[in-house]
C-alpha cells in the first residue's frame, strides 16, 4: 500500500520543524563550545600567572616578550616582506 503524499503545507511545516530541532543543538553545541573555550581560558590564565609567582622574571620583561616593542614588530613585517 502506498502512502498519500504529503502537500506543500506539510511538507513546509515538517522543513520548519526540522530547523527548529536543528537550530537548538546548533545553540547547544554552541553553548558547550562557549563554555569549554572559557575554562581554557580560565586555566591558561592561572597557569601564567603561577608561572609568574614562581619565576625571576618582572611584569614589564613578560608584557615585553609577549608583546614585543615596535621596533621588533617593524623588523619582522620587513622580513615577510621581502
Amino acid at each position: 500500500m502506498a502512502g498519500r503524499r504529503l502537500t506543500l503545507d506539510e511538507r513546509i511545516e515538517k522543513a520548519e520543524k526540522n530547523v527548529r530541532v536543528a537550530k537548538e543543538k546548533y545553540d547547544s553545541a554552541l553553548d558547550d563550545l562557549e563554555r569549554l573555550v572559557t575554562k581554557r581560558k580560565e586555566m591558561d590564565d592561572k597557569k601564567l600567572l603561577e608561572a609568574y609567582h614562581s619565576g625571576d622574571k618582572t611584569v614589564d620583561e613578560i608584557i615585553e616578550f609577549i608583546q614585543p616593542s615596535e621596533t621588533s614588530r617593524r623588523r619582522k613585517t620587513s622580513r615577510k616582506r621581502r
